[in-house]
This record gives structure tokens, C-alpha cells and sequence, in this order.
């Protein structure tokens, strides 16, 4: 088969590799119908995740087809159209009991850890994936959910939701900041209704990614790069501060933007993937009663996202701005590289 394999800082190929066999009896086999890229990846491409193995195959996010299953998988059969989640989760060890997915302690790729596709296993940018602990970590996709739809509920939806939403203890009445409108950043704003907020700032340098945050459920918009944006987040909170500032991009610069506009007793909730040290100023937090919230997605918020997206009340096809077929794969990673350029969001890869 076809995958796409990391060689290394700066390095992929769409190259032939072998097809996945089932190495274990909770196993499936599914065929790759749609995938998509996200940041993590370009993260990983730059070496900020030195676990990642030179010939890896990358990619945890996608919707697909059963083409095999393990003697112990109960649930599923194949012919199944599934999403496949971005975490693995056995769902019998005390972590999984408990909702915590993120940290399975099943021995697949490495205890402890959920996240495995692309990362300590091959993932899904690939025409076939091995999906450990199938039962637990696929999701029957209803006819009426398109692929666009689905592979937005593998990771970004349940990201932005999990660790920014519910992290950030978003409550009725909330405002709410979002720095960062990108993809991640907008599944939060997109889910921050569903807990009652009433005012959704969305905060980027990109002012057509601002633009498209009023289409997810931002009420204003604040460009990042002008001289008085603090002033400006601060004004639409009568100087108080936001309840709840949620950081979406990973970088030191934004997670202190997120300190400066929090209000005391407020929560900062980081979402992004951080590659360098941030400082942390407890000197100056600690007298404001800030809570600060951080994490992995355990993606166990997944099926109720599903039936948002199957009843109409969250339009995920949304984020689905480039198209491409596998044969495009390096091009529509460097599309989504550039996407201050090419205005992408998500770039979906279909067979």
C-alpha cells in the first residue's frame, strides 16, 4: 500500500510500504476512505516530537472502512463505516474507567499513553490502518454523517471541546476568549454555545481566519497584531477580564497573551501543542486565583459530539476548506503548511 512516512525532521514521502496485518485479537483493519492533516503532524515534522520514529507512518485522524476484524471484537464487523479515534483506549484499565483515555494503560504502542497513531504505531495518512482495541476506539459513522463530517469528530471537534470548553469550566453567562482561529480554535468556539457562553471573542492575526470565526459562533473579533488588542478584549469585558481565555496555537507569545486577559478567579485553558518552554509568572498569577488547565484530548466526549454533527446542530463540514485525493499528499501538505496563504482550515485527502 500507499502511505505517508516521516523521514525525519523536514522529511515525508508518499511512498509503497506494507500493508498492516492484525497483530492482536481486539484488532481491526480498516481502509482509509478519508483523512486529514493536523497541526500535531507539522509539529512533529519539525522535531518537536522526538518519540516519532524515522518510518512512521503519520497521520492520527480519518474515516474508513472494516476490511478485517480480530476473534475478540464484539461490536463491529466488516463493511463498517467508522471514524477512527486519534486516541486508543482499551477501556477496561483504570484510566479508561475513568474517562481518561489520553493516559490507556494497555500495552499497545506505549502504557500510558492513548495517543499512538502516527506517533508510537503507524497512523492513518496511509490507504490501510491497524486500529488496536477496535470496540473502544472506532466509531460506527451513520449514513447520514459524510466523510467531510466525520473526520472532524477524530480529534479537532473533541480537542477544542475537551481541553478548551470543559477544561476551561465554561459556564452559562461566560465570556469566553479564543486566541488562535484555527482549526482547533474553532472547534472551541463552535462548542463553547453548547455550555452557555455569552460572548465568544475570537483573537488571531489572520483576519480571514477572524472572518470565518463568526461563521462558528464568535460574537467579536479582535486582530492580535494591532498596538491595543488587550485594550480592545478588555473593553468588551467592561474592563473586568474574560472568564475563560482558551489558547489554541502553542507558542509561548500567545499562552501569556491568555494570562494578561483572564480575569481573577478566572481559567486559562491551553489547548495547544507547545514545542519550547513557556514561562510561567506565579509571581504575578498566584494573588489573582487563576486556574490554569492543560491536556491531551481523551476523545470520550466523541459519540456525543457525533450525534451534534448527525442532528444538524454542529456543522463540522464547515472546516472542511481543500480537497485532495492520496495522490495529492505532499501538495496538500504543503497547503496546509502555508495556510495563511491559502486560507486553509482543513485539508481533507480522500481515496
Amino acid at each position: 500500500m500507499k502511505a505517508l512516512v516521516y523521514g525525519g525532521p523536514g522529511q515525508k514521502s508518499w511512498t509503497d510500504v506494507p500493508d498492516p496485518t492484525l497483530h492482536s485479537p481486539t484488532d481491526a483493519i480498516v481502509r482509509v476512505d478519508t483523512t486529514t492533516i493536523c497541526g500535531t503532524d507539522l509539529h512533529i515534522l519539525k522535531g518537536d516530537v522526538p518519540a516519532v520514529a524515522v518510518g512512521r507512518i503519520l497521520g492520527h485522524e480519518g474515516v474508513g472502512t472494516i476490511t478485517e476484524v480480530g476473534s475478540a471484537v464484539s461490536n463491529l464487523k466488516v463493511g463498517d463505516r467508522v471514524i477512527i479515534s486519534c486516541i486508543k483506549s482499551c477501556g477496561h484499565c483504570g484510566n479508561c474507567s475513568n474517562g481518561l483515555y489520553s493516559h490507556c494503560l494497555g500495552d499497545e504502542g506505549a502504557s500510558g499513553i492513548g495517543w499512538v497513531f502516527g506517533h508510537l504505531i503507524d497512523g492513518t495518512q496511509a490507504e490501510f490502518v491497524r486500529v488496536p482495541y477496535a470496540d473502544n476506539s472506532l466509531h460506527k459513522l451513520p449514513e447520514d454523517v459524510s466523510d467531510d463530517q466525520g473526520v472532524m469528530l477524530s480529534d479537532i471537534l473533541p480537542t477544542g471541546f475537551e481541553i478548551g470548553v470543559q477544561y476551561g469550566r465554561v459556564k452559562p453567562g461566560d465570556v469566553v476568549a479564543v486566541i488562535g482561529a484555527g482549526p482547533v480554535g474553532l472547534a472551541a468556539i463552535a462548542t463553547a454555545g453548547l455550555y452557555g457562553a455569552a460572548n465568544i471573542i475570537a483573537i488571531d492575526l489572520d483576519e480571514n481566519r477572524l472572518e470565518r470565526a463568526r461563521d462558528f459562533g464568535a460574537t467579536d473579533t479582535v486582530v492580535s497584531g494591532a498596538a491595543d488588542w488587550k485594550e480592545q478584549v478588555l473593553a468588551l469585558t467592561d474592563g473586568a477580564g474574560v472568564d475563560v481565555a482558551i489558547e489554541a496555537v502553542g507558542i509561548p507569545a500567545t499562552f501569556t497573551m491568555a494570562t494578561e486577559i483572564v480575569r481573577p478567579g478566572g481559567n486559562i485553558a491551553n489547548v495547544g501543542v507547545h514545542g519550547q518552554p513557556v514561562d510561567l509568572h506565579l509571581e504575578n498569577l498566584w494573588i489573582q486565583n487563576i486556574n490554569i488547565s492543560m491536556g491531551l484530548v481523551n476523545a470520550n466526549t466523541t459519540k456525543m459530539l457525533l450525534k451534534l454533527v448527525a442532528s444538524k446542530k454542529l456543522q463540522a463540514e464547515k472546516l472542511a476548506t481543500h480537497h485532495f485525493t492520496f495522490d495529492q499528499f505532499l501538495e496538500a501538505y504543503d497547503t496546509f503548511s502555508r495556510a495563511a496563504e491559502t486560507k486553509a482550515l482543513k485539508v481533507v485527502i480522500t481515496r
